[in-house]
C-alpha cells in the first residue's frame, strides 16, 4: 500500500452516519461484515509487506548493539505505524463503492 494512496484517509477516529454505511446493502450488520473483512485482508497485505521489508534486516547473530543502531529498520517501522488502520482504510474503500462483494444466500433467492 503506497502513502499516496492513503493520503485522504483520516488517521485518527471519525464519527460516521450510519445511513451512510448501510446505503449499499440496505443492511448495516451486513456492511460491517464486508467491512470487518476487508479490513482484515488489508491487515494481512500490510502484515505481510512489513515483514518481507524487515526480513531484509535479519541476521542470524543479531545483538541488541544492532538493533539500536538500525535507523533504516527503525525508519520502516514509523512508516508503517503511521498508516492509517486497516478499519479506516476498508470504510473508505467501502463507502467509495471499491470494495467487491457478494452474498451467496441473496444471490440464490
Amino acid at each position: 500500500m503506497s502513502q499516496a494512496k492513503n493520503n485522504a484517509i483520516p488517521n485518527t477516529t471519525v464519527t460516521r452516519d450510519l445511513r451512510e454505511l448501510d446505503k449499499t446493502t440496505e443492511n448495516i450488520y451486513e456492511s460491517i461484515v464486508i467491512i470487518s473483512k476487508r479490513a482484515n485482508q488489508i491487515g494481512v497485505e500490510i502484515k505481510e509487506e512489513l515483514n518481507a521489508k524487515l526480513a531484509e534486516f535479519a541476521s542470524s547473530n543479531d545483538n541488541l548493539e544492532e538493533v539500536f543502531e538500525n535507523r533504516e529498520q527503525i525508519e520502516i517501522s514509523k512508516h508503517y505505524e503511521r498508516m492509517p488502520k486497516p478499519t479506516l482504510v476498508a470504510i473508505d474503500e467501502f463507502l467509495k463503492d471499491k470494495v467487491y462483494f457478494r452474498n451467496p444466500s441473496k444471490d440464490q433467492e
